[in-house]
C-alpha cells in the first residue's frame, strides 16, 4: 500500500496514522490501542529521547476527514513508530521516510550555484513579462495536476501566506483605495518586492520543484530585492535591448518560454 506524505498548510511534510498504520499492515482490529501506545511512548528524536509532543511531533486530524480516529504524524515521527512497529514491511517504510526527510532538508539548503542563479532570477523577476509568464506556467501545471481551476487563487493564498482580501485590507489600513486594483498593483503599494518574491515562488513551482524549496527561494530572492533596490518594470512594449537592471536576456528569454534546461541545470 502506498504511503502518502502529505504538505500541511505550513509547508510540513506529515503522513496521517490512519494510513501509516494500514501501510505497515498491521491488524485492523487493534487499531485504536496501536495508536494509543505511539502517542504514548518514548523514542530518540533528533533533539531528545522523549515521547511525542503535540503539535510538534503530531496533531489531531479533523473527525469530518476520517472515519477513525486519526493523527498528523511529522516524518521524523512516522520513521520512529515505523521502525518500532512489528510490520514485516518496515524497512522498506523507514528508508522511504528518511528518504523524505532527507530531502526536506536538501531543500533548505543553498549552494554556490544557487545562490548566484537566484540573484540572476531576483533581477529577471523586476519584469512584469516574466511575471506573468511563471504566473501562468504554474497556474497550467496546478490547473493540469488537481483539475480544479476555480480553486486556483484559493490554493496559491495558502502558498503565498495572504489573500488578496487580507491585501484589500492592509490597503485600507494605510489610507490607499484598493476598489479596481489586482495584486501586484497593490503589492506596489503596500511591499512591492513581495511582488519578487511571488514570482520567483511561481517560478519554481512551474518547474517542479517542491513548495519548501520554491518558497526558501522566493525568500532569498526577496532579500536580494531589497539589497538590489530591484524596481518593478513593465517591459512587454520595451525592446530587450532597452531592459533595465543589468538583467541577464538569455534568462528573461528562458523565464518567457520556460525553456527550463539552465534553471534546472543551476537549481
Amino acid at each position: 500500500m502506498e504511503l502518502q506524505i502529505l504538505i500541511s498548510k505550513k509547508g510540513t511534510q506529515v503522513v496521517t496514522a490512519s494510513n501509516l498504520y494500514d501501510a505497515l499492515q498491521l491488524p485492523p482490529h487493534k487499531y485504536n490501542s496501536h495508536i494509543k501506545k505511539w502517542l504514548a511512548d518514548c523514542y530518540a528524536f533528533s533533539d531528545d529521547i522523549r515521547p511525542a509532543e503535540e503539535m510538534k511531533d503530531f496533531a489531531v486530524r479533523p473527525l469530518k476527514v476520517s472515519k477513525r480516529k486519526d493523527y498528523y504524524l511529522s516524518v521524523e515521527f512516522a520513521k520512529l513508530i515505523t521502525l518500532n512497529s512489528g510490520s514485516k514491511s518496515k524497512q522498506t517504510y523507514a528508508k522511504y521516510l528518511q528518504r523524505a526527510e532527507e530531502r526536506r532538508k536538501e531543500d533548505g539548503k543553498f549552494s554556490k550555484e544557487q545562490i548566484l542563479t537566484v540573484i540572476e532570477v531576483t533581477k529577471a523577476m523586476g519584469l512584469i513579462s516574466c511575471q506573468k509568464s511563471a504566473e501562468r506556467e504554474h497556474m497550467k501545471k496546478y490547473e493540469k495536476a488537481t483539475g480544479l481551476p476555480n480553486k486556483w487563487w484559493e490554493y496559491r493564498a495558502q502558498i503565498l501566506g495572504y489573500s488578496a482580501e487580507e491585501l484589500q485590507m492592509k490597503m485600507i489600513q494605510v489610507g490607499k483605495n484598493y476598489k479596481g486594483k489586482n495584486l501586484l498593483q497593490m503589492l506596489m503599494y503596500l511591499d512591492k518586492y513581495e511582488i519578487i518574491r511571488m514570482a520567483v515562488i511561481d517560478l519554481f513551482l512551474a518547474l517542479g520543484k517542491s513548495t519548501a524549496y520554491a518558497k526558501n527561494m522566493g525568500d532569498l530572492a526577496k532579500v536580494f530585492a531589497k539589497e538590489m533596490k530591484i524596481e518593478i518594470f513593465d517591459d512587454r512594449q520595451a525592446a530587450i535591448n532597452y531592459l533595465p537592471q543589468d538583467v541577464n536576456p538569455q534568462l528573461v528569454e528562458e523565464v518567457k518560454t520556460m525553456n527550463s534546461t539552465n534553471l534546472l541545470k543551476a537549481c
